[in-house]
């Protein structure tokens, strides 16, 4: 583990970023119908580099309310030639989003889609994914609930907005803590590690550096999470001092399996974007 300690500076005002406007709408039965087609479309364009494809999120959940986007994960095993070939076939790159080694791409128009790129099969987030929506596809009582939020939280003007300490609309991360309660009940209990989006997250991250020390929001710092689970049990500040060097600093008080797999993430983070 690499800690280095160094004086942050204070931490951005937090600004809010007007984006579209957010739409649930009722369940369509042709939602399937249209994964099914671009589950063609992106088995075409990756080739023999294409090692499944999993429809996932609100849409994959038969009447259910959602935005009409369809939410895919895909995993691939080269990540260049992956990223090239998606964009031959339509798809923007949109970066990590909130959730390291991962690629996020849309493709908007006659239908839209969010497509997660992943990289190893067994990455936690893709059976995260498919166990919550597993999860409401057998329990439609659970699924109203999940409706009726999703109604109430765009109720307030504030949902259709994102915050610059943030990658995801505040619609979007209002939904964590009834998310997390699903998460609990599938038992899924494994390690993950997210960039900080939450309140929650931000509010670990300064617990984990302790009173006396800032956390900075400012461009050159990334801030990572380590969730076993739902619950955080490490936090990491990436300070980018040049385009090519990076310094580490880890806090955690997890056990040496947490501590290697959280180091391990984030190094193989920093090898991807050419960080020494």
């Amino acid at each position: 583990m690499c800690i280095i300690s160094r004086q942050s500076r204070k931490p951005n005002e937090r600004r809010k970023i007007s984006i579209k406007h957010i739409e649930v709408v009722p369940y369509n039965p042709d939602w399937p119908k249209i994964f099914e087609a671009e589950k063609e479309i992106i088995s075409a364009a990756l080739g023999d580099n294409c090692i499944v494809i999993h429809h996932i999120g609100s849409t994959a959940v038969p009447g259910l309310a959602a935005k009409p986007k369809i939410d895919i994960v895909a995993v691939a095993k080269d990540r260049e030639k992956a990223i090239i070939d998606l964009k031959k076939a339509g798809y923007a790159y949109k970066g990590e989003w909130n959730i390291p080694l991962k690629c996020g791409f849309t493709k908007r128009g006659a239908v839209n889609i969010n497509l997660h790129l992943f990289f190893d099969e067994n990455n936690p987030e893709i059976e995260l994914n498919l166990k919550f929506r597993d999860y409401l596809r057998g329990h439609p009582d659970v699924c109203d609930e999940y409706a009726a939020l999703k109604t109430k939280i765009l109720e307030d003007e504030d949902a259709h907005q994102k915050s610059k300490r943030s990658p995801l609309p505040i619609y979007t991360v209002r939904k964590r803590s009834f998310i997390d309660n699903i998460i609990k009940s599938t038992g899924f209990n494994r390690l993950r590690v997210l960039k900080c989006a939450t309140e929650n997250e931000w509010d670990a991250a300064k617990n984990f550096r302790g009173l006396r020390q800032t956390v900075d929001t400012g461009p050159n710092h990334e801030h990572f999470v380590l969730y076993r689970g739902v619950e955080i049990i490490g936090y990491a500040d990436i300070f980018i001092a040049s385009e090519s060097e990076a310094e580490l600093s880890v806090f955690e008080n997890s056990d040496q399996e947490a501590s290697k797999y959280f180091n391990n993430v984030i190094r193989e983070w920093m090898e991807v974007h050419n960080y020494k």
